[in-house]
């Protein structure tokens, strides 16, 4: 239902439900769970969905609709916010790998993503309206930080359901790629990413650290073996050419 891949320094986690369009079920929220704590120490983590159809097509409804009381439903969105929290916690560098439509739900998850990769044919929307709810799982509050107050509320205010390209215009897309490389191209950058200072650059970005601690990370790397060896491979390639 959810595996994770380890990958050297690279966690991915794939949600793999094809009965339910990758919808997520209480059942997948504790395997989520899970493969986040297993998913510790890694220095680039990937979440997608399973095929080409659906990242992640939101909550199971089928499942979920056994939840009638206010605290229950409570309960629920805490559960798989806290979910959503944890991967925009998640020490490394996080990308949400769209490999299909995020749809409600499914567009709270891959807003609490770093960084949003889209195959060029999948359509992502904040569509708990038409269900008469509103997200839950912090996605409106990350919408609204990726694309402003106003067109935050818009959107999902309305439902609308963007195209991967328009997406990509608003900013709510990082980048987007031709459907017969996206599964190569979000690797590459996966990898790209799985680097020590990846992890420095993203608290830095994220407004998490002070400008002292900032200039410390930069000084540890600094000092660090790995930099005096890619220096000496630079200098090496400088002397050839």
């Amino acid at each position: 239902m959810i595996d994770l891949d380890m990958d050297g320094g690279l966690a991915v986690i794939t949600i793999d439900r094809p009965h339910a369009r990758n919808a997520i079920s209480l059942d997948a929220m504790g395997e989520l769970e899970k493969a986040l704590d297993a998913a510790v120490g890694a220095r680039a983590l990937v979440v997608r969905g399973a095929g080409d159809r659906a990242f992640v097509s939101g909550g199971d409804l089928k499942e979920l609709a056994a939840i009638r009381s206010e605290d229950e439903a409570a309960a629920m969105a805490w559960r798989m916010r806290g979910i959503c929290d944890r991967l925009a916690d998640f020490p490394a560098p996080v990308i949400a790998a769209l490999n299909g439509h995020a749809l409600g739900g499914g567009a709270e998850v891959a807003v609490a993503a770093d960084i949003r990769v889209a195959a060029d044919d999948i359509r992502i929307g904040f569509t708990q309206v038409t269900l008469a709810i509103m997200p839950a799982w912090g996605g409106a509050e990350r919408l609204a930080a990726l694309v402003g107050r106003g067109r935050a509320l818009m959107l999902a205010g309305s439902g609308t359901v963007l195209e991967a390209a328009e997406a990509e215009r608003l900013g709510l897309v990082d980048r987007v790629l031709p459907r017969d490389s996206f599964e190569e191209g979000w690797r590459s950058l996966a990898r790209s990413l799985a680097t020590a200072p990846a992890g420095e650059i993203k608290r830095v970005v994220a407004g998490g650290t002070s400008a002292d601690e900032a200039v410390r990370a930069f000084a540890r790397l600094w000092t660090a073996d790995a930099h005096w060896e890619a220096a000496d491979r630079a200098t090496a390639r400088r002397s050839r050419g």
